[in-house]
């Protein structure tokens, strides 16, 4: 899991790329629509649409002569069950320094 991870949020450390899964959210799209917002050369969109296929993020088909590129949703759901897990533990961790905190001012406050 953790190497999934490792490359998830590696393709996802790039502005370009967070920005191709956030249109690909509407649904799928051709590798020209994806890359019309953005002021790159299309070779270097490519690479950004390779780091993302890499990492599970998206898959691409052809469809005649137009390639589609549509996003895969197992590894947002892993890192999204990563990110919970972590949330609890912080949680926890949060709710227990709390609780000292409380407990050091009652004493403080009783001495």
């Amino acid at each position: 899991m953790a190497n999934n991870l490792d490359g998830f949020f590696s393709a996802l450390a790039d502005p370009t790329r967070r920005a191709v899964i956030s249109r690909l959210t509407t649904g799928p799209a051709a590798v020209s629509d994806l890359h019309a917002p953005h002021d790159m050369a299309l070779p270097s969109f490519l690479k950004h649409l390779g780091k993302l296929e890499s990492a599970g993020l998206i898959r691409s088909e052809k469809v005649g002569r137009v390639r589609m590129v549509h996003i895969e949703a197992a590894p947002m759901a892993e890192a999204e069950a990563w990110l919970k897990q972590q949330r609890r533990l912080w949680e926890g961790r949060l709710d227990r320094l709390s609780a000292l905190a409380e407990h050091i001012e009652k004493e403080d406050r009783d001495g």
